[in-house]
């Protein structure tokens, strides 16, 4: 092999460029494949994924299929002749035909500790989990769900306060340097694929709208987690009026009550008891209207300590 290897990247999501950046420094992109192009946003106008944007700011080509294994897309990508397929957040599963075309194979950067958080939400619920760690794994893709063979990980603390969101942004930039440092090494022959554990695998499923609802029922450092792991996206929220009421901000507290009661609202926030402890609601956002401190809510909207006005 040449000491500029010909990569294919696969990819589509912001969280993919910083992968793809770092294949642009230790080998020759000759393609991008990615998901189709799709409606966003309130005008729904048809939207470039962000890693087509920077393939096509340098100029390489861009390949969109809507399906990989009918017609087999393999055929069309063997023209240019891959030693790798570097795949990062592409979004669909890969079949046989297509992993055994590069000459290296396919290797994947996955956003957990493999075997932890496999599938399509690893940073997520890690969070929600309660993880004190995570980080990025590189592995060599199978036909399974991120059971590949893996080839390096690199590790990195989840801090008390980090979001989806924050550690979104640390994971991708990791994503990059795992790339730079481990694809030459594979390549070269120097690193040798290890067998995932049989031990800890937890799936990390597809995340829904429903992950975000607050069940006042479980404990205080649980909701916190919840909502920290589902910013920016669905959000916590929970029922107010029968109307959703969204919780941006929040922080565990040591009261005690039946679950979901109101311990105390006023300038310091809205307190409610839960399955263990109490949560305090410090930002929140009411059905149709801006994001605002609870105790500004509380200004134009009495909620009595005692009563229990959340509703699932």
């Amino acid at each position: 092999m040449s000491s500029r290897p010909r990569i294919v990247f696969m990819g589509t999501p912001e969280f993919a460029v910083a992968s793809l950046e770092a294949c642009f420094d230790v080998g020759d992109v000759v393609a991008v494949v990615t998901q189709p192009d799709k409606p966003k946003g309130r005008g729904n106008a048809v939207t470039a994924p962000p890693v087509k944007e920077r393939a096509l700011e340098k100029g390489i080509p861009v390949l969109q299929p809507q399906k990989l294994r009918t017609p087999p897309f393999s055929e069309e990508l063997r023209q240019y002749a891959p030693d790798v397929c570097v795949v990062t957040a592409y979004g669909k599963i890969l079949p046989k035909d297509l992993l055994a075309l590069p000459v290296k194979g396919c290797v994947n950067v996955h956003a957990s500790l493999l075997p932890r958080f496999r599938g399509a939400a690893p940073i997520q619920w890690a969070i929600a989990h309660g993880d004190s760690e995570t980080g990025v794994s590189l592995m060599v893709m199978d036909e399974g769900l991120d059971t590949g063979p893996v080839l390096d990980m690199k590790r990195l603390p989840i801090a008390p306060d980090e979001t989806s969101a924050t550690l979104h942004a640390k994971l991708s930039a990791l994503g990059g340097d795992i790339l730079r440092e481990s694809l030459p090494r594979y390549l070269r022959g120097e690193l040798t694929p290890r067998p995932q554990p049989s031990e800890g695998m937890v799936l990390a499923p597809i995340i829904d709208k429903e992950n975000g609802k607050l069940d006042f029922t479980r404990p205080a450092v649980e909701l916190d987690r919840r909502l920290r792991a589902f910013t920016p996206w669905p959000g916590a929220y929970t029922l107010l009026g029968g109307k959703v009421f969204k919780v941006h901000r929040m922080q565990p507290a040591a009261g005690k009550g039946e679950p979901g009661t109101v311990l105390s609202a006023g300038p310091d926030g809205i307190e409610v008891a839960c399955g263990e402890g109490s949560v305090v609601l410090l930002e929140v956002q009411p059905e149709g209207k801006r994001v605002m401190r609870a105790a500004d809510f509380l200004s134009g909207n009495r909620l009595q300590p005692g009563s229990q006005p959340f509703t699932s």
